[in-house]
């Protein structure tokens, strides 16, 4: 019997593994869609949907990099027990060369890019069905063709990418460094929206005091300029500390060096995931007929 696309496609929405072991299912029995999913969940190849939807917070960021440029790619687990497992490990350092020799611009494109026999998805289909839980391939973030290139990897669980006009591969490291280490959220104050300047100004002036609300109008305004400066500094990468030199500012450090920031990313693993909480007690005594 002919074994179409339209087949297999089907197979794989039921059963959620990969398109090479749904072809091989469907050609083991017939054609037969239900014999077929029956064929992959004995092999454990049909476990990957029924995973789907639990919490993977955990994981690894992983980097590849080749000349002046680089990608990280965030790919989730369940429990840090399988972030650490050497399937695992070997699956992510794959997805990141593949992100960087692909192209990929977005996990779409990444998760549909070549690896091995298949794709990425498929991969990582088969992966969920090795391990025994949920992996998701998350984030892609790359920088090409960068002037000096930056990349720090701390732990496997923070990633970063800078890219430099001017310095050189020693000054984009330690500012991939500071980069991991304070989370900057821009480049310069000037780059702050003026949006959350405006906010903060509402904010400054709603919890000054009331002796401070007497004084003339361009004290306040001396006195709720200074502390936004403050704020913008503290968010911005070129107004914080230098991390591996805390007496000048990272703009310090970058002047000295006739060198500017053009762009930077950074990912740690699971951030803006929501994990689950649970209450072993509250269970325990749920299950006991106690609560």
């Amino acid at each position: 019997m002919e074994i179409t696309a339209a087949m297999v496609k089907a197979l794989r929405e039921r059963s959620g593994a990969g398109m090479m072991e749904c072809k091989k299912a469907l050609t083991q029995n017939h054609g037969d869609i239900d014999a077929a999913v029956e064929w992959l969940r004995k092999q454990g190849l049909a476990k990957a949907d029924k995973k789907a939807d639990r919490v993977a917070a955990e994981g690894r960021i992983a980097l590849a990099q080749s000349g002046n440029s680089g990608a990280l790619a965030e790919i989730n687990s369940e429990t840090d027990f399988v972030a650490k497992d050497e399937n695992f490990l070997k699956f992510t350092n794959a997805v990141a060369q593949t992100a960087l020799q692909s192209g990929a611009q977005d996990i779409a494109a990444l998760k549909a890019a070549k690896l091995g026999a298949g794709s990425v998805e498929e991969a990582r289909q088969a992966l969920v069905a090795k391990v025994g839980e949920n992996v998701q391939v998350r984030r892609l973030a790359r920088i090409d063709n960068a002037p000096v290139l930056g990349a720090y990897v701390h732990g496997g669980r923070i990633g970063v990418l800078v890219a430099l006009e001017g310095g050189d591969a020693e000054l984009a490291r330690g500012v991939a460094m500071h980069i991991a280490a304070m989370n900057p959220q821009y480049i310069a104050p000037d780059n702050v929206p003026a949006e959350f300047v405006a906010k903060e100004k509402e904010i400054s002036l709603a919890q000054m005091s009331a002796k401070d609300k007497q004084k003339p109008a361009e004290i306040q305004e001396k006195m709720i300029g200074g502390k936004i400066r403050k704020t913008l500094n503290e968010i911005s990468l070129t107004g914080q500390p230098y991390v591996l030199d805390t007496n000048v500012s990272v703009g310090d450090a970058l002047a000295k060096a006739k060198a500017k920031v053009l762009s930077f990313h950074r990912i740690a693993v699971g951030e803006g995931i929501e994990k689950k909480g649970e209450d072993f007690h509250a269970e325990v005594m749920k299950q006991a007929g106690l609560a």
